[in-house]
């Protein structure tokens, strides 16, 4: 896909180069982590890669279809009903309750059974108790898990989460990785930005950033293999 993305600047600077030239793909039921040091394109890569952010040059393909090529409906339409975000923000409806919050993308989708599916994901993430709450009487923790909650009870196909585990404790940020460990699967994938190299460990693949750039590709790898892949991104982003 050589996705490209630049930032302008102040006037008459040069554009800023974000990504350079950077190509993937996602395999149904493939769960891929991307890494890397501060500042290496991470989340923009997610956000273009779901159509959030547009590429400077290059394309993304989603279930066989350019996304470039789609209308803005339709490009509304095939997130609504196959993609599933997590953001660092949360992005909850501040007058829904978790709840509602978590049955909102599937009830929009007309999706049968969205209540039931809603409850299912409310309990899988250990929100039972505050179910009917509103997200100013939850926790930055609490209102992760919500927001995951929301995209496991839409039923997404492919599912891209920004620093999932950020605001988790150690012990729920486990459960949450462990849920979208068993989301990847079947035709379900999951691609997520993570700083925490135990939560990459777990994926199929790894795609190690530097500057912009795919610096290192890893497969079922140790904690350890990510960590050294890491550090040595680092390192050459500083000796550049």
């Amino acid at each position: 896909m050589n996705l490209e993305k630049t930032f302008e600047t102040v006037k008459g600077q040069p554009p800023v180069a974000v990504l350079r030239n950077v190509s993937l793909q996602v395999s149904p039921g493939e769960m891929v982590a991307i890494v890397g040091p501060s500042g290496s394109g991470k989340s923009t890569l997610l956000y273009c890669l779901a159509g959030l952010e547009p590429a400077s040059a290059g394309g993304v393909s989603m279930f066989g279809q350019s996304i470039a090529a789609l209308s803005r409906n339709a490009l509304a339409k095939m997130r609504r009903d196959r993609v599933g975000f997590i953001f660092q923000s949360y992005n909850l409806v501040p007058s829904l309750t978790a709840m509602e919050n978590a049955a909102l993308p599937a009830r929009i989708a007309r999706k049968r059974g969205a209540a039931a599916d809603a409850r299912a994901a409310v309990d899988a993430v250990g929100l039972t108790e505050r179910a009917g709450f509103l997200p100013s009487k939850l926790s930055g923790g609490q209102q992760q898990r919500v927001a995951i909650a929301r995209v496991l009870a839409s039923g997404a196909s492919l599912v891209f989460a920004d620093e999932p585990t950020g605001a988790l404790d150690t012990a729920t940020g486990a459960q949450v990785l462990a849920l979208l460990r068993q989301t990847a699967s079947g035709t379900r994938s999951v691609v997520l930005v993570t700083h925490d190299l135990e939560a990459a460990a777990r994926a199929d693949r790894v795609l190690v950033l530097r500057d912009g750039s795919i610096h290192a590709e890893l497969r079922a790898p140790s904690v350890q293999e990510v960590l050294d892949a890491v550090r040595a991104a680092g390192e050459e982003s500083l000796a550049a």
